[in-house]
């Protein structure tokens, strides 16, 4: 019970009356009846207050989206008279944060109240919204009421889907095969799908003369991409990966980019799967068919944060071979930065490319970059030292090419579009 800013003002008055007194005696009895008059009614006003009641229900999703408003919705209905108003504060988990609390609801009579307000979580994982904290002036307007009501509701927070929405979009507009007839360019024809009418940005060697005589309008073969093969993405979520890089940390641009091409695959009908592994392996997923594929690997990774520790190719490697036998498209993210690290990985990439195909997702160092550029910085010594490690990565990455894997170069910021091209590339080359 916290007193009103009307309370206050109240309480001024026989203060007043009080320091008056001292003029003229007479006034100090008057001075007595409004003191006792003020903690009569005060008195009764805050009795009133603890019979106020006001019952509370709470929609939120149970899935959120990270870094997006996510709308909560509170219906509030007074359960005792004398409530008009409340104010109402709930609370968020860590991580988590919202521009409209608290809410201010006119309440009228017994009908419920509906009022709307958005978290933006910051931190993926599994979390809780908590309680309820309202604040409800008393009959007289001298008190103002704190009650908590508890309400505990458990919600997912799941890596920014915006991206997917957005291709979902670009596919019900019909523009999906641009993208996928830009990426074939070069290697061989999948399987035939249909004759269409030609578009200006077609490949003219997809021309079909005789259909075109016959139907006397320039028309092009349309090719479908192979299906129903093996995708299995590799998430190194070591000490390394907990870099920050465009304000996320390479482990989080990793996973977006894996669920954007886990999502893309599992439309286009191959299987997905996904192995998380530091020191330990902490997920493992197999190839899984269909729309619930991506859905899966989102709910497998959702809670999956990298940590300071050495990751463990040898273990990851071997989890791989003894659960997944066919070909497989291996698509590794990492950041090789040791000598150590980068011979086991070498080994392991040799090994596996004798049934897989592996591709290695290799971070560049924009920092590191900049130092060993020659208008960068003035220290000779770090700046040969930046160029060393650029030399033996680039070095490492050869190694890799010739050990059978693929490699990618990317920046973390470009890491999901230049993904997404090379698995297409690949598809359309019929490498896997």
């Amino acid at each position: 019970m916290i007193p009103s800013r009307a309370l206050l003002l109240l309480a001024a008055a026989p203060l007043v009356v009080s320091l008056l007194s001292l003029v003229n005696p007479k006034l100090s009895r008057v001075a007595l009846w409004l003191d006792a008059a003020l903690l009569f009614v005060g008195l009764l006003d805050a009795l009133l207050a603890w019979r106020l009641r006001v019952g509370v229900q709470r929609s939120a999703p149970e899935f959120m989206s990270l870094s997006r408003r996510n709308r909560v919705s509170l219906r509030l209905r007074a359960e005792s008279r004398g409530v008009r108003h409340v104010e109402i504060m709930d609370d968020l988990f860590d991580g988590a944060k919202s521009a409209d609390l608290p809410v201010k609801v006119r309440l009228k009579g017994k009908a419920a109240s509906a009022v709307d307000y958005h978290v933006e979580p910051t931190v993926r994982g599994a979390h809780a919204l908590g309680d309820h904290h309202l604040r409800l002036p008393s009959p007289l307007g001298l008190w103002t009421l704190q009650r908590r009501v508890s309400a505990r509701k458990p919600v997912r927070v799941y890596p920014d889907l915006k991206q997917i929405q957005e291709f979902d979009a670009l596919s019900r507009q019909d523009r999906e095969m641009s993208m996928v007839r830009a990426s074939r360019l070069k290697g061989g024809e999948s399987e035939f799908a249909r004759l269409r009418d030609h578009v200006p940005d077609d490949d003219s060697r997809r021309v079909d003369w005789k259909a075109t005589a016959r139907r006397q309008k320039l028309t092009v073969r349309e090719y479908q991409l192979e299906s129903n093969q093996n995708i299995m993405f590799l998430l190194d979520a070591g000490r390394v990966m907990t870099g920050i890089d465009s304000g996320l940390s390479r482990f989080d641009h990793a996973l977006n980019a894996t669920l954007m091409l886990a999502h893309v695959a599992a439309r286009g009908g191959d299987r997905v799967g996904a192995l998380g592994f530091d020191d330990t392996l902490r997920v493992l997923m197999t190839p899984q068919a269909g729309s619930k594929a991506s859905r899966s690997i989102i709910q497998a990774t959702y809670d999956l944060f990298p940590r300071l520790v050495e990751p463990d190719f040898d273990l990851a490697f071997q989890s791989l071979s003894a659960r997944v036998k066919n070909r497989t498209l291996v698509i590794l993210f990492t950041h090789v930065i040791d000598f150590s690290a980068a011979e086991t990985l070498l080994r392991r990439v040799r090994a596996i490319s004798r049934r897989h195909l592996p591709l290695v997702i290799c971070f560049r160092d924009l920092d590191v970059e900049g130092l060993a550029d020659p208008k960068g910085s003035s220290d000779i010594y770090l700046k040969g030292a930046a160029a060393e490690h650029l030399r033996w990565q680039k070095t490492l990455m050869k190694d890799l090419r010739r050990g059978g894997a693929l490699v990618l170069e990317t920046t973390a910021r470009e890491l999901t579009g230049k993904l997404v091209s090379r698995y297409l590339e690949i598809k359309a080359q019929r490498l896997l």
